[in-house]
């Protein structure tokens, strides 16, 4: 099946065509180019942007559902609920637990995986900072073992993306290395860690910081801490939350233009997105959300986010005032470089004909995936 597609403008990302035409052949896109269609577009979007399908490399949850505790079908409603927000690759992002409940839960949930409706897996914890525990259980924390590393590693059969961690626990510098031997990303997230330290952990290994400035030691003027050590990292990919209660406006602002092409914007969605305010559970802990904010029941540390990546990514553009192109990197290229994925990110031929068309506000109108409309 062959369709050409037209727009007002394609944001690519690596250029933005005004106007500009894509063509898919089955689930691929075969050409991209500027300018009026060569013949009659099968698909019209002249008032729309189109631009490739998001990439969420941090989510937990959403649709009511949640992606700890492994059940299949859960998962297939979290990924189908952003899915209607444009978020067309995802990885599953599950909260500390037991090394065997995790365990579990990668296997489970690698059929996922092996069905293409997941990208990958991603543990957050267990072996995080206490100080910078945020939503995961204090006393499920614990420091990292070869065993433990080794038996998560196997448990999710090649399906492991990323690893979020604390450098600094004891053994956290031996896990890096040991992580990024199995080809697993290194995150430095949840984190008490110095600035030295951080440094540490990327000449080990690790390559991202998990929402960077939350749950982790803040900037000091004598002590810059992790922060400043992600900021400067020339290779350092890092996480930002853009839902106005993660980061200010001005901060996300300042973090996104000093990584440039390396800033990726995460929704680290638990299962109140795309639903509303209620009571949920995230992992072991309860959560209670209220006007649209994730809180741990009862003591107020946020918990995760009600965020889309549609709704993410409007806010960087409108209220941080970000460039659009450079926003849509970091919801689509920037995140599928940091895991590695493949022929997702971009609109360019070769790649997955995966593509959301954008209103004049940037609200989210169509999505495609695989060369199919959703």
């Amino acid at each position: 099946m062959s369709m050409l597609i037209s727009a007002g403008r394609v944001i690519t990302p690596a250029r933005v065509l005004a106007p500009g035409w894509v063509l898919v052949e089955e689930d691929r896109v075969t050409d991209v180019q500027q300018g009026p269609p060569p013949r009659t577009a099968d698909v019209d979007l002249a008032s729309y942007s189109l631009a490739p399908g998001y990439v969420d490399s941090h989510v937990h949850g959403g649709g009511g559902a949640a992606f700890d505790g492994g059940d299949p079908e859960a998962g297939v409603t979290v990924a189908r609920t952003h899915l209607g927000f444009g978020t067309t690759t995802m990885t599953a992002s599950l909260v500390t637990d037991t090394p065997d409940a995790l365990a579990r839960s990668l296997r489970e949930l690698s059929a996922l995986v092996d069905d293409g409706l997941l990208a990958g897996l991603h543990l957050e914890g267990p072996w995080l900072s206490p100080r910078h525990a945020g939503a995961h259980q204090p006393d499920l924390l614990i420091e990292p073992t070869a065993r433990d590393i080794d038996g998560l590693v196997a448990a999710a059969g090649g399906r492991l993306r990323m690893v979020t961690l604390a450098p600094e626990v004891r053994g956290g510098l031996d896990a890096v290395r040991r992580l990024s031997a199995a080809g697993v990303v290194a995150a430095v997230g949840h984190t008490d860690a110095t600035y030295d330290q951080v440094h540490a952990a990327f000449d080990a290994g690790a390559s991202v910081g998990t929402h960077l400035f939350n749950a982790m030691r803040p900037i000091h003027h004598r002590e810059p801490g992790p922060v400043t050590a992600l900021l400067e990292h020339p290779d350092a990919f890092v996480e930002l939350i853009a839902d106005g209660v993660h980061l200010h406006p001005a901060v996300l602002r300042l973090a996104a233009t000093r990584k440039a092409r390396r800033a990726v914007l995460v929704t680290d969605a638990m299962a109140a997105a795309g639903v509303g305010d209620g009571d949920y559970d995230l992992g072991p802990m309860k959560v209670e959300v209220r006007d649209g904010v994730a809180r741990l029941a009862g003591e107020g540390s946020i918990a995760g986010s009600t965020l889309t990546m549609a709704t993410a990514v409007k806010f960087a553009v409108r209220v941080a005032g970000l460039p659009i192109e450079d926003v849509v990197h970091a919801a689509t290229a920037a995140p599928a470089a940091m895991l590695g994925l493949e022929g997702v990110g971009s609109v360019r031929a070769g790649f997955r004909a995966d593509l959301v068309a954008l209103d004049a506000e940037l609200e989210v109108r169509r999505v495609m995936r695989a060369g199919a409309w959703v």
